[in-house]
This record gives C-alpha cells, sequence and structure tokens, in this order.
C-alpha cells in the first residue's frame, strides 16, 4: 500500500512540538529575567522547577489557544507575508497569559507570585514562537527545495493558467509540490517540460501515480474529480474570476496561482490529527475500563471451548483500500471462522446440517447480513453480539492506528463490488463505531446504512464523533437494533 504524502500534515506536527518547547522556556526565561535579572527586590521563594511543572501542566490551554486562533491553518502558516501570523501570535500570546492568570485565580495555586513574571511571559513567549515558527519553516523550506517529501502533481487543462501552474510548481518547490505529468495541448507546456505531456488522464495515472491533481479548466470536471476520489488523490480546480468571487471552497495560493480545494470529506490535513488524538485519549482510556471486562469473556470463552482462539483476526478494508487485521471475540463455531457467510453455509449444506444453503444465504443478505437463528453461532457468541461484547478487542486495533473509535464499517475485500460510492467511504479510517450503528444497526437496511456512511464521511466533525459516541452508548445499553 502506498503511503500517502502529507507533509502539511508533518509540519503541523512539528509546529505544535515546537511551540510547546517555545511557550514552556518562554515561561522559565521570564522567571528567571525576574530573579537574575530584575534588579528590583522579589518577597517570595524562588522555585523554577516547580513553576515550569505547573506551566506544563496548563499546556494544553496555550495550545487550544493557538488552534482557536488559526495558528496550525494552512492559510496562515504557509502565507508568504508572514504578517498575519506575526500579528495572531502577538494577541494569541495576551489571550494565553490570560487564560491562564484566570485558571491560576479559580486553582488558587499562586502561579504569578509577582505580575512582572506575567508581563515577561508575554514578551517571550512571543518572541520564542516567532522564532521557532521561523526556524521550521526555513528548515521545512531547506528539505522541500532538496525535492523531499513533495507531494506529485498531474495538471489537466487546457487554459492558459496551465502554464501560470506549471511555472508557480516548478518555481516554487517550498509549496511542497513536484511536477510529473500535464494533459494540456502542447502549446500551453513549455518547451522544458513537455516530456511530461500525456495524452490522456488515464494513461498520466497510470504512469505517475500522483498524489493531487490540479484542473485548470472546467471540461468533464466530473469525470477528473471521481478518478482523484477513486484513487485517494487531492483534487484542486483553478476557479475562473467568476467561481473566485464567489469563494466557493477552500481557496490557496500556489506560487501566484489561486486554486480552490475541493474536499471528498472535511477529515483531511490538521483534522485528521485531531481526531488521531481523541482516538488516542478517549480509546486509551476506554482500552484501560475494558481490561477486567475482556479478561472475563476471555476465560469464558475458553471454559466454554479450551482449544479454540478466545479472539480471532478478521481482514478487513480500512483508509486508501488498505487490508487490516481486526480483532473480535470468536462468536462462531471454530469450524466457521474465517469463512464467508457463502462458504460456511454451503459447508452446511455439504455435512447436511441444512437443506438450501442457497436460500439461507439469500435471507441472510435481504436482512442485512443477520439471520434470526444463525446456525454458526455459540450461545456465548450470541450473547457477545447483542452486548456489542464481541467488539471490545478492536480498542486495541484503535489505538494501533489500523481503524478509529468512530467512522463507517470496516468492509470485507469481498464485499467492495456490493458498494457503491466505495471510494468515498474508504477515504476515511473505517471506525468501531459509527453513524450506521447508531441509527438503528440491523434495524435499518443495508442502503440505509450505507448511504449514512457516505453522509458521515462528507460532514465529520469532532462535535458529530462525539454525539456517535455518545449515542453509542445509549445504544449499547438499550439494545437498540442489536440482534
Amino acid at each position: 500500500m502506498r503511503i500517502k504524502r502529507d507533509n502539511g500534515i508533518v509540519f503541523r506536527v512539528a509546529l505544535v512540538i515546537g511551540d510547546i518547547i517555545a511557550i514552556v522556556t518562554s515561561f522559565l526565561y521570564a522567571y528567571l529575567i525576574r530573579i537574575h535579572i530584575d534588579s528590583r527586590p522579589y518577597y517570595f521563594v524562588a522555585n523554577p522547577g516547580k513553576f515550569i511543572l505547573i506551566i506544563m501542566t496548563l499546556l494544553p490551554i496555550w495550545i487550544f489557544v493557538l488552534f482557536a486562533f488559526g495558528l496550525y491553518s494552512r492559510k496562515i502558516i504557509f502565507d508568504r507575508s508572514h504578517i498575519p501570523e506575526i500579528w495572531r501570535l502577538a494577541v494569541a500570546s495576551i489571550v494565553g497569559i490570560m487564560s491562564i492568570i484566570t485558571v491560576d485565580f479559580f486553582l488558587d495555586s499562586n502561579l504569578f507570585p509577582v505580575r512582572p513574571i506575567a508581563l515577561y511571559a508575554v514578551l517571550t513567549n512571543f518572541l520564542s514562537l516567532v522564532i521557532i515558527r521561523s526556524l521550521l519553516k526555513a528548515i521545512r523550506k531547506h528539505i522541500l527545495r532538496k525535492k523531499i517529501g513533495l507531494k506529485k502533481v498531474i495538471i489537466i487543462g487546457d487554459n492558459v493558467n496551465t502554464s501560470r501552474l506549471i511555472s508557480s510548481i516548478t518555481g516554487f518547490p517550498e509549496e511542497g509540490y513536484r511536477l510529473v505529468g500535464v494533459v494540456a495541448r502542447a502549446g500551453l507546456v513549455p518547451k522544458e517540460f513537455r516530456f511530461l505531456r500525456f495524452k490522456s488522464l488515464k494513461q498520466a495515472l497510470e504512469n505517475t501515480k500522483p498524489d493531487v491533481i490540479f484542473q485548470t479548466d472546467e471540461k468533464s470536471t466530473e469525470y477528473v474529480y471521481k478518478q482523484a476520489v477513486d484513487r485517494h488523490l487531492y483534487y484542486y480546480f483553478v476557479p475562473t474570476e467568476s467561481t473566485l468571487s464567489q469563494h466557493i471552497g477552500e481557496l490557496e495560493l500556489i506560487g501566484n496561482t489561486p486554486v480552490m480545494l475541493v474536499k471528498s470529506t472535511p477529515l483531511i490535513g490538521c483534522s485528521k490529527a485531531i481526531k488521531r488524538l481523541m482516538d488516542i485519549i478517549i480509546g486509551g482510556s476506554l482500552f484501560i475500563l475494558a481490561l477486567i471486562p475482556m479478561a472475563i469473556i476471555w476465560v469464558f470463552q475458553k471454559i466454554a471451548d479450551p482449544l479454540s482462539p478466545a479472539i480471532y483476526a478478521q481482514t478487513r478494508l480500512t483508509r486508501y483500500n488498505e487490508k487490516v487485521k481486526i480483532y473480535k471475540f470468536r462468536s462462531m463455531k471454530p469450524e466457521y471462522s474465517g469463512l464467508t457467510p457463502e462458504e460456511a453455509f454451503k459447508q452446511m449444506k455439504r455435512k447436511k446440517l441444512i437443506k438450501d444453503s442457497r436460500k439461507m444465504i439469500k435471507e441472510y443478505r435481504k436482512n442485512g447480513d443477520y439471520l434470526e437463528h444463525d446456525p454458526r453461532i455459540t450461545k456465548l457468541g450470541d450473547f457477545l453480539r447483542k452486548s456489542s461484547l464481541d467488539e471490545l478487542p478492536q480498542l486495541i486495533n484503535v489505538l494501533k492506528g489500523d481503524i478509529s473509535l468512530v467512522g463507517p464499517r470496516a468492509l470485507i475485500p469481498g464485499e467492495l463490488k456490493n458498494y457503491g460510492d466505495r471510494s468515498l467511504i474508504l477515504s476515511v479510517k473505517s471506525g468501531l463505531t459509527g453513524l450506521a450503528q447508531v441509527s438503528g444497526r440491523r434495524d435499518i437496511s443495508f442502503a440505509e446504512r450505507r448511504a449514512l456512511d457516505i453522509y458521515y464521511v462528507q460532514n465529520w466533525s469532532v462535535r458529530f464523533d462525539l454525539q456517535i459516541l455518545m449515542r453509542t452508548v445509549t445504544a449499547v445499553i438499550t439494545g437498540k437494533g442489536a440482534k
């Protein structure tokens, strides 16, 4: 599986780490300035170690302030003038200090024994953030100019913007892109880049394996966009003046050319990092809480069937069509584990355990992959499924990063042919729970579940994830839709 290049996310993570270092060191500087440089006497016991330890516990507040001021958005951190970022850093430094002073007041921890420390902290914090961010940007620029980690780009379109975009991408490698293919008239492609010209988008895609498609005209936009979605590529459209004036979509500048990012899902860039952080924090907490119930279930499984594994791994598909091993408590009889329903029912017919495997398969699929009295399921397995306890081991997959806490159902590879819009569903990580599960699970049809999965992919937000998690707790407790 080809790993998707996303130098923007890597740089944002580096920025967060750099900001944390800047904040901690700036507070230490402020404290030491008051103790060693400020000549005025002070009447408190100096303890820089304790001071920094408290500051480190309050770091999430400061990082939240930086997020709130958009200081991790692409539009701000990649602005060439740097003025908007510097201005926001100055205001964020003031708001951050005020927020910490407010928290300190309610906690009564006496964080700032004298006011000058807070004043010095505003100045040192602002300067530290500007210096470290400038240093990180210089390092990133140097790396990109060495053509390391660049996203491979195809440009398609018979428009004068094609020539402009070629010049912007090839002239500004620090933008993070490398031109690998052009689908346009020869006259629109500079002579030195005509060796990258292809006759069709299909040919360009097959020969270059790109990460991004830029389209500069309005011909066959639906087809080009679908090719990007099917291959999980970024799709940018270079807008006309009328479209630009309407400001539909997310605008960026590549060199001096405005382009519009058309998202198949909001879950890209910084949003992916936020979602992953939620998975680690919430998933880790749930895993600790689930350890005892999982141990009890494991013991019962071993008592019921000592020779069979209590947990099994099934191959499923997650983001970008990647295959992962999903863990579950075994709910089926050992002889049917790992088999598709069709294979299992056919095996039962051969053993004369059922009369008509075709009828049973048809009923199983018609009922949304469910049979009221499924002969494959053990008595303990039936209880585990109805209570959703069989899915607890998937918390391991969440912590590993195979899947997310919330997302579309993880597809079985053989099911792909039955799914419409599967590329959209596979543009995000599959989930332990999801919108379809909390909307009735087995009580809704197969088509409805797929529609809900697609809706989730196209309308993701942190708030939406939290709502689904809360509804999951209710659904598990009430047993709504569980069978």
